[in-house]
């Protein structure tokens, strides 16, 4: 239990570190790697939290998702590898004003919430990946067929709209 807590601890402040390295960048190229690095951290803390299936579906589907993002930035962005002193971020004291807050109240919510009643009604894990399978073999399979053929729409869109055409 304690080495669960030290290893769901200790990707949640790698997550955090990661997301803060997303905004303190001019490259897209490293923002973007940030931004894997926090989406792997958070997939290994839903695996240290042993919700494996989330965890597993995080690490795979950011995988995945990071790579097209990366391509996609390569083909339509100016200077994606941040070389000229473009600035890229807008609103920064709005943007560290939100991040403060949002953060007092994470960790006020963290604080004052019972959990030990809350880990104490919820499933075992292997009923929690049970019930998460039947949902979303059920009524949520429609939406993620949905949501899948329209990303892979947009795709081809995009491809084919930076293609330039041979006459």
């Amino acid at each position: 239990m304690m080495l669960q807590l030290v290893a769901v601890a200790f990707f949640g402040v790698a997550a955090v570190a990661f997301g803060i390295g997303v905004f303190r960048t001019r490259s897209m190229v490293r923002s973007a790697l940030s931004l894997l690095g926090a989406m792997v951290a958070i997939g290994l803390m839903f695996l240290a939290m042993e919700a494996e299936f989330l965890g597993v579906l995080q690490l795979m589907m950011m995988a995945s998702e990071m790579t097209i993002m990366a391509i996609f930035m390569m083909m339509y962005m100016m200077d994606p590898g941040g070389l000229s002193q473009m600035e890229m971020t807008h609103q920064k004291r709005t943007s560290v004003g939100a991040g403060i807050i949002g953060g007092a109240g994470a960790l006020v919510l963290s604080f004052l919430t019972p959990w030990g009643r809350i880990v104490a009604s919820a499933p075992a894990p292997g009923a929690q990946l049970h019930d998460l399978g039947i949902e979303l073999m059920t009524r949520g399979m429609l939406i993620f067929e949905t949501a899948g053929f329209t990303i892979l729409v947009a795709m081809i869109a995009a491809t084919l709209t930076a293609i330039v055409r041979q006459k």
